[in-house]
């Protein structure tokens, strides 16, 4: 069951500051608690591990898990055509694209985590640490910061080809959005109809690589990933064969035995693999709630439950999922403590409004007991 929220009269909704307190429950925080978290925890430069993906069945969908120890007040955000963009070094925007994704809205600006904008080009930034580096300002190129970059790209490009012709002349600057949220180590994946690309910026440059896989993870570089699946290229969907040794006779004893040697732990090499296999193989439906179901199936075989990977602030968790109907411009998830599909289709919203508007991700447990 998919539930599509919408509100006629929404004009900005305010969302619950959200941190994990114990197996049971999360914890409501002021703005100003919420901000002193987010500090703690972007200054460990850990705690913060996600996947991304791109599939295509008859429309084309992109999404993410967002893997934290704690949840900052993640909101769902419908940016419009008319929102006064802000670059701190770049100037005023005042018409654009509209967008939707996921996003923490800070003094009224939206931090966003994943977005697609209205022409079906998708972004999201995913935790780079130990490999991003951020540049000083630079004459004759675009300036802009990480925080910046999501909306800096969305709200100019309809596809690939144009992303990549505004980032050939984009310098990813050291620019912290305040002195209480400095900046995340990031990485980013950007995906249209017109292809798939990961964009790393290291202490060589803004690297800019194909990624005909339509997967991003986290550490290493996105080159080691491409060779790591090589290491894999014998792992098959369908039954296994001998080829151990034609001197004895060895027979498969269960299903998914071509699938031995997938990797299964939580680190961002194996979640890389694990996600690749999955999606390349998955078998979905055409209609919207067999692709949406699907895709998040897909997700669900890299997410990360309480318990299983310590932090500093406690246990890394799969806080939300996300899958957007890139086509469509209709924006899923759902979060850790609810299974439940929400949606949010931003062609309901006033595309030429000028204000953000912003519905707080649902934690409805959400069992139905049927006796």
């Amino acid at each position: 069951m998919i539930l599509l929220l919408y509100e006629t009269d929404a004009k900005s909704v305010t969302a619950h500051f959200l941190r994990e307190t114990s197996p049971g429950g999360i914890k409501a925080l002021s703005a100003g608690e919420n901000k002193h978290a987010a500090h703690a925890d972007i200054l460990r430069g850990g705690g913060c591990m996600c996947t991304a993906i791109a599939y295509k069945t008859k429309d084309r969908y992109f999404g993410r898990n967002l893997d934290v120890d704690r949840g900052y007040g993640e909101t769902v955000t419908v940016m419009p055509r008319g929102f006064e963009l802000r670059f701190r070094r770049e100037g005023i925007m005042k018409s654009h694209y509209a967008l939707i994704g996921a996003a923490y809205v800070a003094d009224g600006y939206p931090l966003y985590y994943d977005a697609v904008n209205e022409k079906g080009l998708c972004m999201a930034g995913l935790s780079f640490p130990g490999n991003a580096y951020y540049f000083g300002c630079a004459e004759g190129a675009h300036n802009v910061s990480p925080f910046e970059l999501i909306p800096w790209v969305l709200c100019r490009c309809a596809n690939v080809r144009e992303a990549r012709e505004l980032l050939r002349d984009t310098n990813i600057a050291e620019i912290n959005f305040s002195d209480e949220l400095p900046l995340h180590p990031l990485h980013w994946i950007i995906s249209g109809h017109d292809g798939t690309i990961a964009v790393e910026s290291v202490r060589d440059g803004l690297m800019i690589y194909d990624d005909p896989v339509e997967v991003l993870t986290n550490n290493p570089e996105f080159g080691f990933h491409m060779r790591n699946l090589s290491n894999y290229m014998n792992l098959t969907s369908a039954r296994p064969v001998n080829r151990f040794s034609g001197a004895l006779e060895l027979e498969a004893y269960s299903a998914g035995m071509g699938a031995v040697g997938l990797p299964g732990d939580l680190s961002s090499a194996s979640r890389f693999v694990r996600a690749a296999f999955v999606k390349w193989n998955s078998v979905a439906g055409t209609s919207e709630e067999e692709s949406v179901s699907q895709f998040f199936h897909i997700l669900s075989s890299v997410e990360q439950q309480r318990g299983c990977s310590r932090t500093e602030g406690g246990w890394e968790t799969t806080l939300y999922s996300s899958c957007c109907n890139a086509d469509r411009g209709i924006y899923y998830y759902r979060t850790y403590r609810s299974s439940t599909v929400f949606g949010i289709d931003m062609n309901r919203e006033d595309l030429d409004g000028q204000r953000l508007v912003s519905y707080p991700m649902y934690e409805d447990n959400g069992i139905a007991m049927k006796n």
